[in-house]
């Protein structure tokens, strides 16, 4: 996030307390989190333009970690490159929006197609720590927190999709949550409170994947997709 202190050459901390130096690429990737972090919370709006040196001044880093940012949120879909002029926040239509939670929906019967989630001791601990993002996301959505929401809400689909063994399925169900999410924001931060109104069945899908309850899981997850839906088209038609 802007202010974090991402600024090049700054040393940190592994989790030996041996000090490293923050790399080029580990700086893009710094970088690249904080810009998406921008345009979930709503402070980069759809349309928005900015040159590679206007954010490198906000950073006080170089021009180059923070053009490689800006054209891996492009390849993500979440920046265009705009000619001679820099970069803007990708607008998404309502149509796009309808097509990712489409998209969402299959790819979520892909991972979850006839497969279980293994008992062994290290799955188990993983599953415990999914379902503790999970009521954490559940927390967010009653208190209607959406920045807290989303964080924890992207973590508990990578960690939970991880869990079913097929990575490229796992990436490509990030991303469509994430585009999913930088749609939907747009229209959700014109209500003046979103307690009560935002999917919080998170435990519940775990708890049916846990059982094996595959039938339960995909009607959790098809009932969340129509939600979010019909909350965005009722918005966008405001």
């Amino acid at each position: 996030m802007p202010g974090t202190g991402t600024g090049g050459g700054r040393p940190s901390r592994n989790g030996g307390g041996a000090v490293t130096p923050v790399t080029r690429s580990t700086l893009r990737q710094q970088i690249a989190d904080a810009l998406r972090d921008e345009v979930l919370a709503g402070r980069l709006q759809p349309g928005q333009e900015f040159t590679v040196k206007e954010i490198a001044d906000q950073y006080g880093v170089s021009a180059t970690p923070v053009r490689e940012a800006l054209v891996d949120l492009s390849a993500q879909g979440l920046l265009d490159a705009v000619q001679h002029r820099g970069f803007e926040v990708h607008a998404y239509s309502l149509d796009d929006y309808r097509e990712m939670i489409e998209a969402r929906g299959i790819v979520i019967d892909g991972i979850f197609r006839d497969k279980r989630i293994d008992d062994d001791p290290r799955t188990t601990a993983v599953l415990a720590a999914v379902r503790r993002r999970g009521e954490e996301a559940r927390r967010a959505a009653t208190a209607g927190d959406l920045n807290v929401l989303i964080g924890y809400d992207l973590r508990f689909w990578r960690e939970l999709s991880d869990l079913f063994g097929n990575p490229y399925l796992a990436d490509f169900l990030h991303r469509l949550r994430v585009q999913s999410w930088v749609c939907a924001v747009q229209h959700l931060r014109r209500l003046p409170d979103l307690r009560g109104q935002l999917w919080a069945e998170h435990t519940e899908l775990v708890d049916a994947l846990v059982r094996g309850d595959t039938r339960a899981a995909h009607g959790i997850v098809a009932a969340h997709n129509a939600d979010c839906l019909a909350m965005v088209e009722r918005l966008a038609a405001r």
